[in-house]
């Protein structure tokens, strides 16, 4: 009898061990059903980040050429640093996304800084989280250029310099010899190239 009992209480404790496993398998599943959205969100941020950089990037160069091109007229100074004559180059945004796997919404604002939007190619995956099988990963990145250098208005020049000193950040000051204009700052040292908050 104490045997028959035995082979009893063994029967009514399967069906709980068979729940408790089951249970288990649903929250490691769970778990990776998380993991694999943070993988993709991470991915969306990086092509958005990368995308929104890479712009603001090319217009910062951009910026810094039609500067060295302006540098004997300093009236023109103010407004490159400005953003003045930058172009869009959102395409640019497009293309890095696409490097990264995904598509990109990229939107200039005209001036110094660029949204993009960007989502995965790749959809996150069956999992047991209902829904999520065709959906994409989505995220935004902004990326601004700033300006790093002040300067002195034409008119307002030390007596015996014709341009004015540039006074970038670092506690660098620029003195600009029109006769000797072989020696110019770079892009780096114009801009800077940052992403903001969005």
């Amino acid at each position: 009898m104490i045997r028959c009992r035995g082979y009893a209480d063994s029967g009514q404790a399967f069906p709980i061990y068979i729940t408790v496993v089951a249970g288990l398998l649903f929250v490691a599943f769970a778990f990776f059903a998380v993991g694999q959205a943070a993988v993709k969100r991470n991915e969306a941020q990086t092509a958005a980040d990368a995308a929104a950089l890479a712009a603001a990037q090319e217009t910062r160069d951009e910026l810094a050429d039609l500067w060295a091109l302006a540098v004997l007229d300093p009236t023109k100074w103010l407004g490159i640093f400005q953003g003045e004559g930058g172009s869009d180059q959102c395409d640019r945004a497009v293309e890095l996304a696409a490097m990264n796997d995904a598509s990109a919404r990229c939107v200039f604002d005209g001036s110094l800084s660029y949204r993009v939007e960007a989502a995965t190619n790749k959809p996150i995956g069956e999992s047991v989280v209902p829904g999520t099988a065709g959906k994409r990963a989505h995220a935004d990145a902004v990326a601004v250029i700033e300006p790093l250098c002040d300067f002195v208005l034409p008119g307002q020049t030390p007596p015996g310099n014709t341009l004015p000193t540039l006074k970038c950040d670092d506690d660098v000051d620029w003195v600009l010899d029109p006769a000797d204009l072989t020696d110019l700052p770079g892009p780096e040292d114009l801009f800077d190239v940052h992403l903001a908050d969005g």
